[in-house]
Order: structure tokens, then sequence, then C-alpha cells
């Protein structure tokens, strides 16, 4: 685990005045950690492959990030943004579930328009994954439950539902999925149909269709709560 150590890496932003170059040397110290990290896992990259990748040496490390346990950290929350901030461009009382699912899907698509940089840092998060560090279990819970459960309660009220109900869970993470199958399965989609992915208008036209599949899910979903359960179905899910 390094969560310990990351939770007191010095920011890099702590007063310090660095030379004029010196945020591009910060720069190519954290893509090329991210790039390496995803590559290579944390526990299997070294400062001093970080620092020849980038073309500096590990006091630079140090200067900026603390050390590697630092770099890390800033590596994986590199495209991260703060949840309230996310939440507000989707969770507002006078929003359609149109206008709520447009935003929804536009914070989640917006780092799709770094291009390489996006699907590197998607893959760090998947190594991560699989090699915990303690980092993406504080995302979720932390940050990605709140943006989870703000979607169940616009979806709820939007449907007439509780948003403690496992049908409203079961479709906010559905409709979660579509962005997520994009961002997950970009290495995939590069390859298969570059196309769809290669400019700023192409990302325009999947938050469109998305917003229009989700809908099409939320409607679905409104019919059958609206529909009542047949003699069959309440026999087998037995008494109240």
């Amino acid at each position: 685990m390094i969560e310990k150590n990351i939770s007191h890496t010095p920011n890099a932003d702590d007063g310090r005045k660095p030379r004029s170059d010196g945020e591009q040397s910060r720069e190519r110290l954290l893509l090329s950690a991210i790039r390496l990290f995803a590559e290579q896992g944390y526990a299997k990259t070294s400062t001093r492959e970080l620092a020849q990748a980038a073309g500096t040496n590990a006091a630079a490390i140090r200067y900026y990030f603390g050390d590697k346990a630092g770099l890390y950290r800033a590596a994986f929350s590199h495209q991260l943004s703060n949840p309230q901030d996310n939440i507000a461009l989707y969770e507002q009382p006078h929003f359609t579930l149109r206008q709520s699912l447009e935003g929804f899907y536009a914070q989640l698509l917006a780092p799709m328009q770094q291009g390489e940089i996006a699907r590197d840092c998607m893959r760090l998060w998947c190594r991560e994954m699989l090699e915990p560090t303690g980092l993406w279990a504080r995302e979720v819970d932390q940050n990605i439950r709140a943006e989870h459960e703000a979607l169940t309660r616009v979806l709820a009220r939007h449907l007439g539902a509780s948003d403690d109900s496992d049908d409203m869970h079961r479709l906010a993470f559905s409709i979660a999925s579509l962005a997520l199958q994009h961002m997950v399965g970009a290495d995939v989609l590069h390859t298969l149909r570059p196309q769809l992915m290669e400019t700023p208008h192409a990302i325009d036209t999947w938050l469109a269709r998305m917003t229009d599949y989700a809908l099409a899910m939320a409607d679905v979903e409104r019919r059958r709560l609206a529909t009542p359960p047949s003699t069959t179905q309440r026999q087998a899910e037995g008494p109240a």
C-alpha cells in the first residue's frame, strides 16, 4: 500500500517558484510517469526510469512531487476532477432528464478530448484496479459513490421512483456503462473505428447518441414501473 505515504506528499504548488522551464520539466515528468506506470505498474517502475524517460534526474522528482509515491498520485489523479463540480453539471432541479443526461455524459467524456494521454490515464486506472495501492478504492468511496448516487436521485425524480431502490441503481449503472465502455474500450475503439474518436465533433456525436440511448433505457424503466406485475410474477416474488 502506498496511500499512507502519498497522503503526505508535498504539493508542487506549495509556494516555491520554479525556474521558467520548471513547469515544462514537471509536465514531462508527469506525462512520462502516466505512461510508465500504466505500462509497468507502480512497484515495477523505478525512479531512475521515470527520470530518464522525462530527460531529467531523480532530484526533479523529489522537488516537484516529493517522491515516487507522490508522482504516482499526481499521475493517477491527472484527469480526475472535483465530484461536486461534475454533479453540478447534471443534478439541477430545473433540468429536464435530457439536460441532466447530457451533463452527465459531458463530464465523463471531456477527458477523451485529449487523445493519447486520455488512453494512458485509462490504462493507469485499469492497472491500479489490478494492482491496487489504495488510490482506486479511495476514489470509489470518496468520489464515484457521490456521483453515482446523484445520478440515481436524478433518475428517481424523473421516473417517480425511490432513489434507494435497486431498480434506480441498476438503471444508473447501466446508463453510466455506455460511457465507461467507451473509456475502458478506447484502445479497441481506436483500432476498429478510429474516426469515431478522432475529433471534438466525433466526441460531441458520442455525447448526443449516448443521451438518446440513455433516454430510451429510462423510458423502458418508466414503462416497466407503470405496468402492474403479472400474477405469475407476484407468485414468484412471494408475499410482500
